[in-house]
Protein backbone atom coordinates (compact mmCIF):
# COMPACT_ATOMS: atom_id res chain seq x y z
CA UNK A 1 0.00 0.00 0.00
CA UNK A 2 1.06 3.49 -1.06
CA UNK A 3 0.96 6.47 1.93
CA UNK A 4 -0.76 9.90 1.13
CA UNK A 5 3.39 11.28 1.08
CA UNK A 6 4.84 8.73 -1.34
CA UNK A 7 5.65 10.14 -4.55
CA UNK A 8 3.23 9.52 -7.44
CA UNK A 9 3.81 10.22 -11.06
CA UNK A 10 0.59 11.34 -13.28
CA UNK A 11 -1.59 8.91 -14.91
CA UNK A 12 0.06 10.61 -18.70
CA UNK A 13 3.66 9.41 -16.91
CA UNK A 14 2.55 6.27 -16.08
CA UNK A 15 0.77 5.90 -19.28
CA UNK A 16 3.47 6.33 -21.74
CA UNK A 17 6.39 4.63 -19.69
CA UNK A 18 3.65 1.55 -20.18
CA UNK A 19 3.78 2.25 -23.68
CA UNK A 20 6.99 2.28 -24.35
CA UNK A 21 8.01 -0.86 -21.53
CA UNK A 22 5.24 -2.96 -23.55
CA UNK A 23 6.88 -1.79 -27.44
CA UNK A 24 10.22 -2.89 -25.53
CA UNK A 25 8.48 -5.97 -24.05
CA UNK A 26 7.05 -7.32 -27.48
CA UNK A 27 9.95 -6.46 -29.81
CA UNK A 28 12.52 -7.52 -27.69
CA UNK A 29 10.67 -10.16 -25.06
CA UNK A 30 11.92 -8.56 -22.11
CA UNK A 31 9.24 -8.08 -19.24
CA UNK A 32 10.36 -4.55 -19.09
CA UNK A 33 11.29 -3.92 -15.70
CA UNK A 34 14.34 -2.25 -16.71
CA UNK A 35 12.33 0.43 -18.08
CA UNK A 36 10.16 0.85 -15.36
CA UNK A 37 11.95 0.83 -12.20
CA UNK A 38 14.34 3.76 -13.77
CA UNK A 39 11.59 5.51 -14.97
CA UNK A 40 9.93 5.47 -11.97
CA UNK A 41 13.05 6.39 -9.46
CA UNK A 42 13.50 9.24 -12.14
CA UNK A 43 9.74 10.55 -11.16
CA UNK A 44 10.40 10.65 -7.17
CA UNK A 45 9.44 6.97 -6.34
CA UNK A 46 11.47 5.45 -3.91
CA UNK A 47 13.79 2.07 -4.76
CA UNK A 48 11.97 -0.48 -3.24
CA UNK A 49 8.26 0.77 -4.04
CA UNK A 50 9.09 1.27 -7.84
CA UNK A 51 10.62 -1.72 -7.89
CA UNK A 52 7.88 -4.07 -6.02
CA UNK A 53 5.51 -1.52 -8.63
CA UNK A 54 7.06 -3.05 -11.55
CA UNK A 55 6.85 -6.88 -10.66
CA UNK A 56 3.07 -5.97 -10.27
CA UNK A 57 3.07 -4.81 -13.79
CA UNK A 58 5.77 -7.35 -15.15
CA UNK A 59 2.32 -9.84 -14.87
CA UNK A 60 0.22 -9.02 -17.32
CA UNK A 61 2.98 -7.59 -19.47
CA UNK A 62 4.44 -10.87 -19.72
CA UNK A 63 0.96 -12.12 -20.23
CA UNK A 64 0.63 -10.25 -22.99
CA UNK A 65 3.88 -11.01 -24.89
CA UNK A 66 4.16 -14.92 -24.41
CA UNK A 67 -0.02 -14.97 -25.89
CA UNK A 68 1.11 -12.96 -28.63
CA UNK A 69 3.94 -14.91 -29.52
CA UNK A 70 1.71 -18.04 -28.90
CA UNK A 71 -0.41 -17.25 -31.59
CA UNK A 72 1.81 -17.57 -33.84
CA UNK A 73 3.70 -20.39 -32.54
CA UNK A 74 6.68 -19.09 -32.12
CA UNK A 75 6.81 -20.14 -27.98
CA UNK A 76 8.47 -23.46 -26.22
CA UNK A 77 6.37 -24.52 -23.12
CA UNK A 78 8.80 -26.78 -21.48
CA UNK A 79 12.03 -24.57 -22.30
CA UNK A 80 10.20 -21.65 -20.72
CA UNK A 81 9.40 -23.75 -17.35
CA UNK A 82 12.96 -25.36 -17.08
CA UNK A 83 14.36 -21.54 -17.61
CA UNK A 84 11.95 -20.31 -14.49
CA UNK A 85 13.39 -23.34 -12.56
CA UNK A 86 16.88 -22.03 -12.75
CA UNK A 87 15.46 -18.32 -12.47
CA UNK A 88 13.95 -19.43 -9.54
CA UNK A 89 16.64 -20.72 -7.92
CA UNK A 90 19.51 -18.09 -9.62
CA UNK A 91 17.54 -15.12 -7.91
CA UNK A 92 17.80 -15.49 -4.10
CA UNK A 93 21.56 -16.84 -4.91
CA UNK A 94 22.18 -13.44 -6.15
CA UNK A 95 20.54 -11.93 -3.24
CA UNK A 96 22.25 -13.09 -1.21
CA UNK A 97 26.05 -12.42 -3.40
CA UNK A 98 24.32 -8.96 -3.58
CA UNK A 99 25.41 -8.57 0.39
CA UNK A 100 29.16 -9.73 -0.09
CA UNK A 101 30.05 -8.28 -3.08
CA UNK A 102 31.47 -4.78 -3.16
CA UNK A 103 29.07 -2.31 -4.51
CA UNK A 104 31.28 -0.84 -7.04
CA UNK A 105 32.16 -3.78 -8.95
CA UNK A 106 28.68 -5.21 -9.46
CA UNK A 107 27.26 -2.95 -12.47
CA UNK A 108 30.52 -4.27 -14.16
CA UNK A 109 30.08 -7.67 -13.44
CA UNK A 110 26.63 -7.38 -15.54
CA UNK A 111 28.60 -5.12 -18.62
CA UNK A 112 31.31 -7.57 -18.84
CA UNK A 113 28.64 -10.48 -19.14
CA UNK A 114 26.65 -8.13 -21.58
CA UNK A 115 29.72 -7.31 -23.69
CA UNK A 116 29.94 -11.47 -24.14
CA UNK A 117 26.33 -11.24 -25.26
CA UNK A 118 26.52 -8.62 -27.88
CA UNK A 119 29.74 -10.08 -29.41
CA UNK A 120 28.13 -13.69 -29.53
CA UNK A 121 24.83 -11.97 -30.93
CA UNK A 122 26.68 -10.12 -33.97
CA UNK A 123 29.18 -12.49 -34.96
CA UNK A 124 26.66 -15.58 -34.95
CA UNK A 125 24.08 -15.25 -37.49
CA UNK A 126 20.54 -14.91 -36.47
CA UNK A 127 17.98 -17.79 -37.26
CA UNK A 128 14.15 -17.90 -37.73
CA UNK A 129 13.71 -21.31 -38.23
CA UNK A 130 15.65 -22.11 -34.77
CA UNK A 131 13.38 -24.80 -32.61
CA UNK A 132 14.53 -25.87 -29.35
CA UNK A 133 14.78 -29.70 -29.28
CA UNK A 134 14.97 -31.14 -25.32
CA UNK A 135 17.74 -33.15 -24.55
CA UNK A 136 19.49 -33.78 -21.31
CA UNK A 137 21.87 -31.12 -22.68
CA UNK A 138 19.96 -28.99 -23.37
CA UNK A 139 17.56 -29.42 -20.38
CA UNK A 140 20.83 -28.82 -18.27
CA UNK A 141 21.92 -25.43 -20.40
CA UNK A 142 18.01 -24.35 -20.39
CA UNK A 143 18.20 -24.67 -16.05
CA UNK A 144 22.14 -22.89 -16.54
CA UNK A 145 20.90 -20.14 -18.40
CA UNK A 146 18.00 -19.18 -16.25
CA UNK A 147 20.22 -19.73 -13.52
CA UNK A 148 22.56 -17.22 -14.67
CA UNK A 149 19.08 -14.68 -15.69
CA UNK A 150 18.32 -15.41 -12.11
CA UNK A 151 21.71 -14.44 -10.20
CA UNK A 152 22.10 -11.09 -12.54
CA UNK A 153 18.30 -9.88 -11.49
CA UNK A 154 19.15 -10.38 -7.91
CA UNK A 155 22.91 -8.78 -8.16
CA UNK A 156 21.82 -5.93 -10.36
CA UNK A 157 17.95 -5.86 -10.46
CA UNK A 158 17.96 -6.68 -14.18
CA UNK A 159 14.92 -8.91 -15.67
CA UNK A 160 15.95 -12.26 -16.88
CA UNK A 161 14.83 -11.11 -20.39
CA UNK A 162 18.34 -9.83 -21.11
CA UNK A 163 19.47 -13.23 -20.76
CA UNK A 164 17.15 -15.73 -21.29
CA UNK A 165 16.54 -14.68 -25.10
CA UNK A 166 20.77 -14.33 -26.21
CA UNK A 167 21.02 -17.67 -24.25
CA UNK A 168 18.14 -19.30 -25.98
CA UNK A 169 19.64 -18.16 -29.44
CA UNK A 170 23.12 -18.39 -29.05
CA UNK A 171 23.39 -21.61 -26.74
CA UNK A 172 20.10 -23.83 -27.33
CA UNK A 173 19.78 -22.91 -30.97
CA UNK A 174 16.46 -20.96 -30.79
CA UNK A 175 15.15 -18.96 -33.64
CA UNK A 176 14.55 -15.37 -32.48
CA UNK A 177 11.17 -15.02 -32.43
CA UNK A 178 10.51 -18.31 -30.57
CA UNK A 179 13.53 -16.99 -27.81
CA UNK A 180 11.26 -13.45 -27.50
CA UNK A 181 8.60 -15.70 -26.66
CA UNK A 182 9.61 -18.32 -24.29
CA UNK A 183 11.78 -15.61 -22.01
CA UNK A 184 8.14 -13.89 -21.71
CA UNK A 185 6.51 -16.98 -20.71
CA UNK A 186 9.37 -17.80 -18.20
CA UNK A 187 8.96 -14.51 -16.62
CA UNK A 188 5.60 -15.10 -15.49
CA UNK A 189 6.05 -17.66 -13.25
CA UNK A 190 9.44 -16.37 -12.09
CA UNK A 191 7.69 -13.08 -11.39
CA UNK A 192 5.24 -14.49 -9.07
CA UNK A 193 7.33 -16.04 -7.22
CA UNK A 194 9.47 -13.13 -6.37
CA UNK A 195 5.85 -11.26 -5.33
CA UNK A 196 5.62 -13.94 -3.00
CA UNK A 197 9.13 -14.24 -1.61
CA UNK A 198 9.01 -10.04 -0.79
CA UNK A 199 5.68 -10.03 0.10
CA UNK A 200 5.88 -9.32 3.55
CA UNK A 201 7.89 -6.39 2.81
CA UNK A 202 6.08 -5.20 -0.63
CA UNK A 203 5.60 -1.83 -0.61
CA UNK A 204 3.89 -1.60 -4.20
CA UNK A 205 1.89 1.16 -5.34
CA UNK A 206 -1.10 -0.89 -7.08
CA UNK A 207 -2.93 2.03 -9.14
CA UNK A 208 0.96 3.24 -10.87
CA UNK A 209 1.44 -0.67 -11.01
CA UNK A 210 -2.19 -1.43 -12.86
CA UNK A 211 -1.84 1.93 -15.10
CA UNK A 212 1.98 0.37 -16.33
CA UNK A 213 0.43 -3.06 -16.53
CA UNK A 214 -3.12 -1.84 -18.76
CA UNK A 215 -1.24 0.67 -21.02
CA UNK A 216 1.57 -2.11 -21.73
CA UNK A 217 -0.74 -4.41 -22.44
CA UNK A 218 -2.61 -2.72 -25.38
CA UNK A 219 1.12 -2.17 -26.53
CA UNK A 220 2.79 -5.34 -26.37
CA UNK A 221 1.08 -6.94 -29.17
CA UNK A 222 2.34 -4.26 -31.64
CA UNK A 223 6.16 -4.98 -30.50
CA UNK A 224 5.63 -9.05 -31.12
CA UNK A 225 4.33 -7.65 -34.80
CA UNK A 226 7.07 -5.84 -35.16
CA UNK A 227 9.70 -8.02 -34.42
CA UNK A 228 7.70 -10.37 -36.63
CA UNK A 229 8.00 -7.75 -39.66
CA UNK A 230 12.36 -7.55 -39.00
CA UNK A 231 14.49 -9.55 -40.63
CA UNK A 232 16.44 -11.85 -37.86
CA UNK A 233 19.83 -9.85 -38.31
CA UNK A 234 18.22 -6.76 -37.95
CA UNK A 235 16.60 -7.62 -34.62
CA UNK A 236 19.91 -9.12 -33.58
CA UNK A 237 21.44 -5.51 -33.85
CA UNK A 238 18.37 -3.58 -32.49
CA UNK A 239 18.67 -5.92 -29.17
CA UNK A 240 22.22 -5.24 -29.42
CA UNK A 241 21.84 -1.73 -28.65
CA UNK A 242 18.89 -2.58 -26.80
CA UNK A 243 21.70 -4.44 -24.38
CA UNK A 244 23.74 -1.40 -24.13
CA UNK A 245 21.14 0.73 -23.28
CA UNK A 246 20.60 -1.59 -20.22
CA UNK A 247 24.06 -1.10 -19.35
CA UNK A 248 23.55 2.65 -19.07
CA UNK A 249 20.96 1.92 -17.34
CA UNK A 250 22.31 -0.22 -14.49
CA UNK A 251 25.97 1.68 -14.28
CA UNK A 252 23.39 4.97 -13.94
CA UNK A 253 21.60 3.27 -10.90
CA UNK A 254 24.92 2.11 -9.22
CA UNK A 255 26.46 5.57 -9.21
CA UNK A 256 27.35 7.54 -5.84
CA UNK A 257 24.43 9.41 -4.87
CA UNK A 258 25.72 12.89 -3.99
CA UNK A 259 24.93 14.64 -0.45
Amino acid sequence: MTSDHAARPSLWALLGIGAFTGLASGLFGVGGGVVIVPALVALGVAQKRASATSLVALVPISAAGATSYAISGQLDVLAAALLAVGSVIGSPLGVRLLHRLPQRVLPWIFVGFVALVIAGLLLVPASRDGEVVITWASAAALIGIGLVAGLLSGLVGVGGGVVAVPGLELLVGAGDLVARGTSLLMMIPTTIVGILTHRKHFEVDLRSGLALGAAAVCVTPFGAWIARLLDPAVGSVLFALFLVAVCVVVVWRARPKRG
